[in-house]
């Protein structure tokens, strides 16, 4: 089964669409696949249910920090690296779906109660994100 598919199966299985990104690919970069679930919990729903950034869009951006991120402050290429892959998978991801935000890829906001209740009444979770879950990961494992 190849990366995408496995994160859209962890997502269809209820984990929020940031665990599905982060967690399938954060074992190979070597984090242990339960601190990634426990790490990218909260960015779910455009982060914590807030309608902003998708999580599959931070979930994807947490694991490029992860593989080449700085650990040395005067490290000004690895810094400047990181930026030009984060661009280059946001350009991707808008191309695929022209919104990185939570609220205008489900044309809904989570933040919002009574569209909260549409979300969920409609599945609109459900129908749409996968896919999202799908192009970050197909776009991720190009970059990484």
């Amino acid at each position: 089964m190849s990366k995408a598919k496995i994160a859209v199966s962890k997502f269809n299985d209820g984990f929020s669409c940031s665990q599905a990104i982060f967690s399938t690919y954060c074992t190979e970069l070597g984090l242990e696949q339960n601190l990634g679930l426990k790490i990218a919990g909260a960015f779910g729903g455009g982060i914590s249910y807030t309608g902003e950034t998708c999580g599959a869009v931070t979930g994807a951006i947490m694991l490029i920090g992860l593989k080449h991120g700085r650990v040395k402050a005067y490290d000004l290429n690895s810094k400047e690296y990181v930026k030009t892959l984060v661009n280059e998978f946001l350009g991707k991801f808008k191309s695929r779906n022209e919104y990185l935000k939570c609220k205008e890829l489900l044309k809904f906001d989570f933040s919002k109660p009574e569209e909260n209740e549409i979300i969920h009444n409609q599945g609109l979770t459900r129908i749409l994100c996968p896919k999202f879950v799908n192009d970050a990961a197909e776009i991720i494992e190009s970059i990484l």
